[in-house]
Order: structure tokens, then C-alpha cells, then sequence
């Protein structure tokens, strides 16, 4: 008889709530099922639902607990800031949670955001690369570091610009915590609705205007290229 594998031990995030966002008041969007199968459940997660629980019972409610309500046994992958919304994937088995895991890890995924920036952004397309770094004395804000930082690296296009503002599709090369918010404010764009990078703007901009347009990634037992879309909400 064939063992049951265990479930990974999922490690809980740890939420810094900045003083006008000192409450956890996730939206009760019903799950959005983009596709599924036997090994592969792919969902919209809305903006403002954490990936994985929080530290403390106030925390819990999270896009893996809801996904398990119907698919007893997800197994998290990756995961999307809470301010984020957009296309998240999950297992469905061990072997698939190990093979997405290592596409995650080896950049093998393509992922596509949109953002509304501050500005308007001269460049048609472009590339940042900027390392960064945790700022420990500000946790969670990450920021850039050519000493120390880490290799991040996020192509852009820019798709209009109105109004002050510029909408752009984001191509992240590495997926660095809060790489994109922290590369748009380094060319002085900063991500419109950012309670962390650009907080002048929440009142102006009720939600992070970042969104995970696309993933794609190969099918965990087949091979196959699989595409997942989730429509911009803004």
C-alpha cells in the first residue's frame, strides 16, 4: 500500500498593517475558478485577501483556505501580496506542488501584471535592473540595494498614458518580495494605490492599482504549456 504523502508545513505570513489599514477586512468575493483539473487548480485572487495566513485567528481568512473549502487538498505554490489581485495557481498533489515549485524556481514561468503608475512614462518599453533588499528598520518595504541587494530584473510596455497617468504590463524576470512596486517608485512611477510606496495616492485610489494578468507554466504531469488569464478589474 502506497504511503499518503504529508502536507508541507505552510509557514504564515507576517502582515504589517500601516496605521489607515490597521484592519483585516478581506472581501467576500466568491472563489473564481479559472481551470482545473486532476493535479492543477488555477483561481482570481481579489485584491485585498491574504495568500497564506497571517500571524493570529484575526488572519486566517486567506486565498488557500478559501481554495481548500473546495479543493481539500491544495497545496500552495507561490503566492501574491495581499494588495495584489490576479491569477494564483495551486496542487493539487505533492508531485505537482514539487514541479510547479521548481518552474517557479528555476524562472521557467512567465508572468504577466498590469499597473496604473504615477506619471507618464517616456519610454515605449524598457527594462529595470535594480538588486534589492528587505529595509529591515521598515519592514515589510523592501528597496534597492547595489551593495547588497539580490538580482531583480522587470521588463515593461507601456500600453497608454493619460491624465497624468500611465498603464503599463509588467514582465518580472525574478520575483523578488514586492519587486514591481519597489522597481516602478526606482524610476519615479510609482504604483498608484500603494499604501507601502506611494501613500499619498490611497485616497485618491481605494485599492493597489497591480494586477496578475497571466501565468503561464507546464502542466505538471503532461508537459503541456498552460495559460492562465484573469481579467484586469481596473
Amino acid at each position: 500500500m502506497k504511503a499518503k504523502a504529508k502536507r508541507p508545513f505552510i509557514i504564515q505570513e507576517t502582515v504589517f498593517m500601516p496605521p489607515f489599514q490597521s484592519e483585516y477586512n478581506p472581501p467576500n468575493d466568491p472563489i473564481e475558478v479559472v481551470y482545473e483539473d486532476a493535479h492543477v487548480v488555477a483561481v482570481t485572487k481579489p485584491t485585498g485577501l491574504l495568500s497564506v495566513p497571517g500571524k493570529g485567528e484575526h488572519l486566517s481568512d486567506c486565498m488557500l483556505s478559501r481554495v481548500m473549502v473546495a479543493f481539500p487538498d491544495a497545496l500552495l505554490v507561490h503566492r501574491l501580496d495581499r494588495d495584489t489581485s490576479g491569477v494564483m495557481v495551486f496542487a493539487l498533489t505533492a508531485h505537482s506542488q514539487r514541479s510547479m515549485s521548481m518552474q517557479f524556481e528555476a524562472r521557467s514561468t512567465k508572468k504577466t501584471y498590469v499597473a496604473c503608475v504615477a506619471g507618464e512614462v517616456k519610454e515605449s518599453e524598457g527594462e529595470i535592473d535594480l538588486p534589492l533588499i528587505v529595509d529591515w528598520p521598515n519592514r515589510p518595504r523592501q528597496m534597492v540595494s547595489h551593495e547588497m541587494g539580490k538580482p531583480a530584473v522587470t521588463e515593461f510596455k507601456r500600453m497608454s498614458v493619460a491624465d497624468g497617468q500611465s498603464r503599463l504590463r509588467l514582465f518580472p524576470k525574478t520575483g523578488r518580495s514586492h519587486q514591481l512596486r519597489v522597481h516602478c517608485l526606482a524610476i519615479g512611477h510609482p504604483i498608484l494605490g500603494d499604501p507601502l510606496y506611494a501613500p499619498e495616492t490611497v485616497a485618491d485610489f481605494p485599492r493597489l492599482l497591480l494586477h496578475s494578468e497571466e501565468l503561464r507554466i507546464n502542466h505538471p504531469e503532461s508537459g503541456k504549456g498552460l495559460r492562465f488569464r484573469a481579467k484586469c478589474p481596473f
